[in-house]
């Protein structure tokens, strides 16, 4: 495989930005490689998290779905915290919200909707110390991806808010089940880095996530930066990172981290 190059001057300097080591000389000033720099988006870039918010909405449109995922939740709930059966119980929640949904663009079309109806709410959890960081990095020249167990039609519908809509994104996969939706694939945990490496990608510069879930991701960059994790998983991840790993707090008030200031 190829191996990450220099970052240009400055960028190492930003707030909460993890600076990719020089490895080898470029010629005519230019680098010889891109490096890979990962984003989550739920926690990281976006302040809540986003698959869940689209899926109350999709929910609250009538009483029989809430009345069903009422019914469910002392099932669904423990399963959702339990990691080799999330999936599952994701997908009875999301076939509840979208039952009467036979098609893909179907669902395209819910999203929008939601987006648009919910325009003002979505851009106030977007964290501008985050979207700072992710920007430099474009700048500076790096792929950057944003990889998510949200779907990736509604990240990148988020966003085209701040003029990123073209960033390639790799999220969870659903598709069409007795009437309404499931979670076919789930870029979630190890399948993440599956995914990764699916769609073409290789070896990770710098990754940025919030979520133990994503401890596979974030050992497998050469640069982790934890961002805006739950409090009582602070010290988790000082012990099984590398030394001196940040774990930082981008803007997110119920989390945990050392505060950067924008």
């Amino acid at each position: 495989m190829s191996t990450p190059g220099p970052m240009p001057e400055g960028v190492g300097h930003l707030p909460g930005a993890a600076a990719v080591t020089a490895t080898g000389e470029a010629p005519a000033g230019k680098r010889p490689y891109a490096p890979l720099v990962v984003f989550d988006f739920d926690h990281t870039l976006y302040d809540g998290d986003s698959g869940s918010h689209l899926v109350l909405w999709l929910i609250k449109r009538d009483w029989a779905r809430v009345a069903a995922a009422i019914a469910l939740s002392p099932l669904l709930l423990p399963l959702i915290a339990w990691l080799p059966t999330r999936r599952h119980a994701i997908s009875v929640y999301l076939w509840i919200a979208t039952f009467g949904t036979h098609r893909r663009h179907d669902m395209d079309r819910l999203i929008d909707l939601y987006v648009r109806k919910h325009a003002r709410e979505i851009r106030g959890r977007l964290l501008p110390i985050a979207l700072k960081v992710l920007q430099k990095h474009r700048d500076a020249g790096d792929r950057v991806i944003i990889a998510t167990g949200a779907s990736p039609e509604l990240a990148r519908a988020i966003l085209d808010f701040v003029a990123h809509e073209d960033l390639p994104v790799i999220g969870s996969i659903g598709g069409p089940f007795l009437g309404g939706m499931i979670t076919v694939e789930h870029c979630h945990h190890e399948n993440k880095m599956r995914m990764i490496w699916d769609a073409g990608y290789d070896q990770i510069a710098v990754a940025y996530s919030d979520s133990s879930a994503d401890l596979p991701l974030l050992k497998a960059a050469r640069k982790p930066v934890v961002v805006n994790p739950k409090r009582r998983r602070v010290a988790m991840f000082r012990r099984v990172l590398p030394p001196g790993t940040p774990i930082l707090n981008w803007g997110c008030k119920d989390r945990g981290g050392d505060p950067v200031q924008g």
